[in-house]
């Protein structure tokens, strides 16, 4: 059995081959064991989640155990287990921030490639963790050559970590949001990488006609289930 470490990870990792994999593991579920998560708190803000999955064309089932502690950095963070189909022999224990990270970038990014408007031209991303880092990145794998504005809800210095990168991977317009109604207002396409929200973001005349929200963790948007005509899901259960 081995163990595989986030620095072993790294460097088959990138985010247009994140985006890549989640695309196929979308088209392989209907052809896969995945049962939805089990989630414990142990408080308003910090959890346990367990998740099991079963693929058998790939010889494959595991479990990926994620927590999260408020305190903590990254306050995120969760190991995986993989395992052979056929004999359930124990193939590694394996690191799964970094696999967490890119694929919740993914998720969002494939979100915005299949419901947003044809014509979107701004996105406004809020909570810039490595989440939204991940998932700024992502869309960029898709849309860095593509003339759009992105609105960055300004919080601490986080701003900081992703500037330079996107000045020199994108073509894109960048501006800095004070609060969160104006980065609503100005975009299309709403992101929300925030992992709790204890109140409504923005007030509901303030999202344009048409607009897509996209929210990563579902307790880190509010107003949007209640207020908006349809909701998409990748997976019922798991919201439920």
């Amino acid at each position: 059995m081995k163990y595989i470490t986030n620095e072993q990870i790294a460097p088959l990792l990138t985010h247009a081959r994140a985006v890549k994999w989640v695309r196929e593991s979308f088209l392989l579920k209907k052809r896969s064991k995945l049962p939805h998560k089990i989630s414990i708190p142990f408080d308003s803000l910090n959890f346990m989640n367990t998740m099991p999955c079963m693929v058998p064309e790939l010889n494959a089932f595991g479990a990926k155990i994620v927590t999260r502690y408020s305190n903590r950095t990254p306050s995120v963070d969760g190991e995986l287990l993989l395992y052979r189909y056929d004999n359930g022999e124990m193939l590694c224990l394996m690191d799964a921030y970094l696999i967490t990270t890119y694929r919740t970038g993914a998720v969002a990014a494939l979100a915005v490639e299949t419901f947003a408007k044809d014509d979107f031209d701004s996105i406004g991303v809020m909570g810039l963790g490595s989440t939204g880092i991940a998932t700024i990145k992502c869309l960029a794998s898709r849309y860095a050559t593509r003339a759009l504005t992105l609105n960055l809800l300004r919080y601490k210095n986080h701003i900081d970590r992703i500037l330079p990168w996107l000045h020199d991977n994108t073509c894109w317009n960048v501006i800095v949001s004070e609060s969160a109604e104006s980065m609503v207002l100005e975009s299309d396409v709403i992101i929300s990488c925030v992992t709790y929200a204890g109140e409504d973001i923005a007030p509901i005349e303030s999202y344009r006609p048409g607009c897509l929200v996209v929210p990563v963790h579902t307790r880190g948007f509010q107003n949007c289930d209640l207020t908006f005509d349809k909701v998409f899901a990748d997976d019922t259960s798991h919201v439920c």
